[in-house]
């Protein structure tokens, strides 16, 4: 088995010993629907499903290995493994939940240095694949016997900058006829790439109370969210206390029964809440 010195290695067992060999004669992109780094997606493919990819990649150019490439992984149908022994390279990129992101100039840069070695270890032909079986480079959706569900795997972004980025670079890249030099690595990125990358990014160790011990991590915008419910919560406490506290000062001494008084507090308390929850709306607003 081979495994690329451009990844961390990350095996998955039992099935990096126990599925067959392949003879790698293609390089299929997937895009796994969701902003996941490679350590996500390794454990995903453990602990979750029978399905896997050779590869996983981060949305900051980060590669992961599974299986190695002279591996069975089971992520194409049909280009799996054939009758013959030849089979796909299989790689699943972080992505946004509808599939509908490019890759980020990091993640192009690595997908043409991988590229350019299996084409140099392998000998995969510098083409895009003309049939499911024809040796050469392409996309989950590119075939049906690839993908029989018939799903827009990479998505229609992606399938542009393969023809017209990823799949040139990977050619010039293989045959010289480029350098690698260093790019802005913020170059290309869309507001929503900046956010997804930063807020997204399934890999944050949650807290350690007893409700987080099933989902271990969460992403960052999770816990922002989380901060501002319980802020509001807080302050709403606060200030029903310090409405309740003032009215029952105010009526100490007066000549009221205890269901005045309790009336009055209450009523204290609601307008306390109300004019909490009217301040932060009206933040919000402004700073929308």
């Amino acid at each position: 088995m081979a495994w690329y010195p451009g990844a961390k290695k990350m095996e998955l067992q039992p099935e990096s010993d126990d599925q067959p060999a392949i003879r790698p004669t293609q390089f299929i992109l997937h895009s796994i629907v969701a902003p996941w780094t490679p350590q996500r997606t390794y454990e995903y493919w453990r602990d979750s499903t029978n399905l896997e990819s050779h590869f996983g990649l981060g949305y900051d150019g980060s590669l992961g290995q599974f299986i190695g490439t002279e591996t069975r992984a089971d992520a194409n149908a049909a280009a799996n493994r054939r009758a013959d022994g030849t089979g796909a390279v299989s790689l699943e990129s972080a992505s946004n939940l509808q599939a509908s992101d490019p890759w980020t100039p990091a993640q192009v840069e690595a997908l043409v240095q991988l590229g350019a070695w299996l084409h140099e270890k392998h000998g995969i032909p510098l083409r895009i694949c003309r049939t499911a079986d024809d040796p050469g480079y392409g996309y989950h959706r590119l075939f049906n016997a690839w993908n029989p569900s018939a799903h827009s795997c990479p998505g229609d972004a992606r399938v542009k900058q393969f023809k017209e980025v990823v799949f040139p670079g990977i050619v010039a890249r293989a045959t010289g006829k480029t350098t690698n030099p260093e790019e802005d690595p913020m170059a290309g990125m869309t507001k929503q790439d900046v956010h997804n990358a930063v807020w997204r990014i399934d890999d944050v160790p949650a807290g350690s109370t007893e409700a987080n011990k099933a989902n271990t991590t969460w992403v960052p915008e999770t816990f922002l969210r989380g901060t501002f419910e319980n802020t509001v919560k807080i302050l709403t406490m606060e200030a029903a206390q310090s409405a309740a506290i003032s009215k029952l000062a105010q009526l100490i001494g007066s000549d009221v029964d205890t269901d005045q008084v309790v009336a009055a507090v209450q009523r204290a308390i609601a307008d306390a809440v109300i004019k909490v929850s009217v301040d932060i709306n009206s933040t919000q607003n402004q700073e929308s």
